[in-house]
């Protein structure tokens, strides 16, 4: 393929879709193909050692098709998302230095939204405000702190899902730290658009019943592949808790419960299919309204080549081909 040239932006080639919905299938065959290098866009996939739960590509997957920021911190370390607009900025930079196009898959739909928009200029972290916030949550329960929110940042509280702890609580201390609002923080922000022209492709379930078979099957796959023993070992380590953000990732906090003799082996894999679910929902609800989207719709009789030549079609349309 060669890129079009002229006054436009170097081109770039977004992957999105809910969980379990075959966007690394699509991704590997669209590398091999095509001149991209791959962008994970995944919250949970940058720890290392959080394999088998977060549906990490396997080394022979990864042989085929690298995938850049993937295993890049410990689970015990921070990882925001002004990190990875700052990680992702940089990797697509030395892709498109080498002549290549920056194909960048995932599904935390929060990435996206900040690699395209840009951050707000939010005040530093206050941890006597955070430690606040989560001692009135012990008591109150997160979604009495969620129906806080919503009286002084309806929009904020709009966006983030009652369950979602720690965008409720960093909401929280925006507010408190600072007497404003996020929304009205980002409505301040000055623009920091993203310097390059995306074409934005979305992988659409054509039924939730598909989606959640999926999703239950995946997580059996999981469980067959020793995903407890996986969860067993961050469980032994000096360090990891379940409070860390990369805990809070799906199946992971509810195998930490199992394994802590909280909740019986059936209650754990219930639950974690449970909250997949909601992940995918929450997922699908954000691409419903995604401007400027080119959808492809995926159910039992998809085939993996049709989708590579409605994705090619677009491209050439758009002038990125050869």
């Amino acid at each position: 393929m060669a890129v079009s040239v002229g006054n436009q932006l170097p081109p770039a080639i977004f992957l999105m879709g809910p969980t379990a919905s075959g966007k690394t299938d699509l991704a590997v065959a669209m590398a091999e193909q095509l001149p991209c290098d791959i962008i994970s866009v995944d919250s949970s996939l940058v720890y290392r050692g959080m394999d088998i739960g977060s549906a990490k590509p396997d080394a022979a997957t990864l042989a085929k098709a690298p995938h850049r920021l993937i295993d890049i911190r410990n689970p015990d370390e921070p990882y925001s998302v002004a990190d990875f607009r700052a990680d992702a900025l940089r990797e697509m930079a030395d892709i498109t230095a080498q002549g290549r196009i920056p194909l960048l898959v995932g599904g935390t739909m929060l990435y996206f939204k900040a690699l395209l928009e840009g951050l707000a200029d939010l005040p530093q972290a206050d941890a006597q405000i955070r430690a606040d916030i989560e001692a009135e949550a012990e008591v109150k329960g997160w979604p009495a702190m969620h129906r806080e929110l919503a009286t002084v940042d309806p929009k904020s509280a709009d966006r983030i899902h009652p369950n979602h702890s720690q965008r409720i609580g960093r909401a929280l201390e925006v507010y408190r730290i600072s007497g404003q609002t996020m929304t009205s923080l980002r409505e301040l922000q000055a623009e920091d658009p993203l310097p390059y022209r995306p074409v934005q492709f979305a992988l659409i379930p054509e039924s939730r019943s598909w989606l959640h078979e999926r999703i239950a099957l995946r997580f059996e796959k999981m469980m067959a592949e020793d995903f407890l023993v996986e969860v067993e070992g961050l469980f032994r380590t000096s360090g990891i808790h379940k409070d860390l953000p990369a805990l809070r990732a799906v199946g992971y906090r509810q195998a930490w419960d199992y394994l802590g003799g909280n909740i019986t082996r059936e209650e754990m894999i219930e639950r974690a299919i449970i909250a997949t679910r909601q992940l995918s929902k929450r997922q699908l609800t954000w691409l419903r309204s995604w401007p400027d989207l080119y959808r492809l719709p995926i159910g039992d009789h998809t085939d993996i080549r049709a989708l590579y030549s409605e994705v090619l079609k677009v491209l050439r349309e758009l002038e990125i081909s050869g």
